[in-house]
């Protein structure tokens, strides 16, 4: 099982393609596909990437829950679809995200990629620094979610 940790800033070369922090590369075993599928988050400004065998995963369980008969449905569907985008690694391990997907979450410059598990987050620099949780915040929050026993022991 791929897991991806950590945060990098990345800068898109003149091209637009970024590089593959070699932790993340690491993460990966040598056996399987340098393919991603990318797509725009459902919640915050920020793009998605998950190995393409996990899209599949994905695909196959909102397949089962959407029904081609329900025009929400439908809806929800067509924009999982038409947010996505396939990503393959070249030899020097870099990627290029389409513009058009750039775009809707604002990047100009430099990105951030956050490794969150199975999955890592494409991020304007910008828009993620300025999107950081303050330690109170964070505690609070672990706490309300976690309940006491699980954020510390005192």
């Amino acid at each position: 099982m791929i897991t991806f940790i950590g945060d990098f800033v990345c800068k898109p070369d003149v091209k637009g393609r970024i590089v593959l922090p070699s932790l993340f590369k690491k993460a990966m075993s040598a056996g399987e596909q340098q393919c991603f599928v990318v797509r725009k988050d459902l919640f915050d400004d920020c793009l998605v990437m998950v190995p393409y065998d996990q899209w599949m995963e994905e695909v196959k369980l909102f397949e089962e829950k959407l029904s081609s008969y329900r025009q929400k449905d439908k809806r929800l569907k067509r924009a999982l679809y038409r947010s996505a985008a396939e990503v393959v690694l070249d030899a020097n391990g870099r990627f290029l995200i389409p513009k058009r997907l750039m775009e809707m979450i604002g990047v100009d410059g430099e990105v951030i990629l956050l490794g969150l598990g199975s999955g890592i987050e494409l991020w304007s620099k910008e828009r993620f620094d300025s999107d950081d949780l303050e330690g109170d915040e964070l505690g609070e929050m672990a706490e309300e979610l976690l309940g006491k026993e699980a954020v510390g022991s005192e």
